[in-house]
């Protein structure tokens, strides 16, 4: 290997293990369901019926918010490091999630509520408050500058992962969002260990200052090889399509929409986790099974990428979502540790999804733009996360909505089985090795 190849190599290598470390911090979009109650009790955020159950409604809803600016970082981030480079644009969305921490902690805390403070019939944790400010603060501050921050970061790491390495783009790829995934299995216990030993509006400004920090001691070495003295940029073969050229094709539409498909299983069924482990007879195991989930997760994120490496983009796509179709076929009866398999193998698929679209987003449509190409593709992401948990859990009927959900995934495999016929007529049907466009 030649001197200029070895540094290329170590500069990449660089790259790959900073924005890795840095996804693990990114990946905290996902561990909002430990927030929900504290942030509702601390904040006064939440009603009460009349036998004092506690509606969480009003905060759940961030989660919906995040998910939505994620995506849309994701597409303003691709087209922000086209101008002011990778490296920036991590810098900028880092800081963006340690401001929407930090302005969520100086929210004002909710006041006590001298009516129920001697209540004696009280189930909740804790005393009811009544909020001092509107709970849209949290959708502001949390979701929306959060989760756009979050998104314009996570963009430009992948992206840069992917032209590092143009031949092993599955296996780059899979490393930085499996590290993103395992964010959960980290954050989660050490968000409820803060929450228990502080304040709530303490463990923001605690994350807060922890983002800033890892955010300014790594954001330099996310680079594009072009940005690199004596790096040699990947060589871009075939037609690099801009993201209003991408949108006149069927096969932007045949990958949105499949991804679409693809993640609603998981979008149901993630809130309800800990419900459906006690109504399926493994109630005992019920705590662990998010965790569990967290780390079939991030082994999708690794494993479909890298499976895409031997197989092929398109075939691994169809795999994975044939597999999650079982697995929605799979819990209109699954219980006890059936039930845990299912929801690891939709777990795994879902996560299999965050590592393959970004690659196959690139070998479609090349490598140039793959930044602001992958965020229009992502709209597909958001769609599931905002119209399915709306739509379909107007169903009561818990096998009717699973068998629905199996279909959309079917429907999802047929899709991509219809862009690799186009790709293979169009003679773009290579080895992954070998393609660099």
């Amino acid at each position: 290997m030649s001197n200029s190849a070895e540094k290329q190599n170590s500069s990449g290598l660089k790259v790959l293990i900073a924005g890795a470390v840095l996804q693990l911090f990114l990946g905290i979009i996902y561990v909002w369901s430990v927030f929900v109650k504290p942030v509702s009790h601390y904040y006064g955020w939440f009603t009460v019926s009349g036998d004092w159950v506690a509606d969480y409604s009003a905060v759940k809803l961030t989660a919906s918010f995040m998910l939505c600016f994620f995506v849309i970082g994701i597409l303003t981030g691709g087209k922000l490091q086209t101008k002011i480079g990778a490296k920036l644009t991590v810098l900028t969305g880092g800081l963006m999630v340690s401001a929407g921490m930090l302005a969520t902690a100086l929210i004002p805390q909710g006041k006590l509520s001298l009516e129920h403070m001697f209540s004696s019939s009280m189930s909740l944790e804790g005393p009811v408050r009544e909020a001092a400010a509107p709970v849209f603060l949290i959708y502001l501050f949390y979701g929306i500058i959060g989760g756009f921050g979050v998104g314009m970061a996570y963009n430009a790491i992948v992206s840069s992962a992917q032209k590092w390495f143009p031949k092993k783009r599955g296996m780059v790829t899979g490393v930085v969002v499996c590290s993103f995934g395992l964010s959960t299995v980290i954050f989660a216990p050490l968000v409820e260990t803060l929450n228990r030993n502080f304040a709530v509006n303490t463990t923001f400004m605690i994350l807060s200052g922890v983002f800033a920090l890892a955010t300014l001691s790594i954001f330099s070495f996310i680079k594009m090889p072009e940005q690199v003295s004596n790096a040699s940029a990947p060589v871009l073969k075939g037609k690099q399509y801009s993201t209003f050229e991408m949108l006149k094709t069927p096969r932007y539409y045949l990958l949105t929409l499949s991804l679409m498909f693809g993640t609603s299983v998981f979008f149901i069924i993630n809130p309800s986790l800990k419900e459906l482990a006690i109504n399926r007879g493994i109630a005992d195991f019920a705590t662990y099974l998010v965790m569990f989930t967290g780390i079939a997760n991030a082994l999708g994120r690794l494993g479909a990428p890298m499976l895409s490496d031997k197989i092929g983009r398109e075939s691994a796509d169809i795999i994975i979502l044939m597999i999650t179709a079982l697995g929605a076929f799979g819990l209109c009866f699954a219980e006890g540790a059936l039930l845990i398999a299912v929801i690891a193998l939709v777990a795994f698929c879902y996560g299999g999804y965050s590592g393959l679209y970004p690659v196959l987003t690139s070998e479609n449509f090349g490598l140039k733009n793959v930044g602001s190409n992958y965020g229009a593709v992502m709209v597909g992401f958001m769609l599931s996360a905002l119209l399915f948990p709306i739509v379909l859990n107007k169903i009561e009927n818990q096998t009717v909505k699973f068998i629905i959900l199996g279909a959309l995934a079917v429907i999802g495999a047929f899709l991509v089985i219809v862009l690799k016929i186009i790709n293979t007529r169009r003679g773009e049907q290579r080895s992954p090795d070998l393609k660099s466009d």
